[in-house]
């Protein structure tokens, strides 16, 4: 036999919200913020000098499950420089219709030149438009950066860009971390009953 007060208990949630204030969301005039972590679009990163991070490595690429990422590689010269290394992302496209914005790109990238932004609006009204090109995606230029090509600014070499001017002045990073594993070493073998 039915219990006749069930019927009354469904009405529990609407009596319990009729009193409560309404909360109206005014979009997009106040965006809400979203979590800092929150994965948006992608943006190419630069160098303090401006040159790009990218390196044409296809990296991200191979890493996309949905095959969104679109990257050709071209050879840096002496009299056309675009990032530090031997090679440049020269074509560098992102097809938003495929990306489910998972991050897997930039955990791929081994010089952090993907990132993503906090940006969430990408809707648009044609397909085309929803396929960003490199020109879109590289980070603007801030005060003290030149636009490509130019020659390198931070160093001589490309290991200048990655060890930075604080490893420069103690030391590459190679040799930091080398003394780093011979330390570690020397602990294990000390522990174990050998010497270094």
């Amino acid at each position: 036999m039915p219990n006749p007060l069930a019927s009354i208990a469904g009405f529990g949630v609407t009596f319990g919200t009729i009193f409560r204030r309404v909360v109206t969301a005014e979009y997009p005039e106040e965006p809400h913020p979203v979590a800092p972590r929150f994965h948006g679009r992608h943006q190419l990163n630069r160098h303090p000098d401006g040159l790009e991070k990218c390196v044409g490595c296809e990296l991200c690429a191979w890493a996309c499950p949905a095959d969104a990422i679109y990257v050709e590689g071209a050879d840096n010269t002496d009299d056309e420089r675009y990032s530090p290394g031997e090679r440049y992302g020269r074509v560098y496209q992102i097809n938003y219709l495929r990306c489910i914005l998972c991050g897997l790109c930039i955990e791929a990238c081994p010089t952090r030149a993907l990132t993503m932004t906090n940006e969430y609006e990408l809707a648009d009204y044609t397909r085309e438009s929803l396929i960003y090109e490199k020109q879109d995606l590289l980070a603007p230029l801030l005060p003290g950066m030149e636009e490509p090509p130019h020659p390198m600014r931070l160093g001589d070499s490309e290991k200048d860009y990655y060890a930075g001017p604080a490893a420069g002045a103690s030391g590459s990073a190679d040799d930091e971390g080398g003394a780093a594993e011979r330390t570690a070493a020397g602990k294990a073998g000390a522990s174990t009953g050998g010497g270094a």
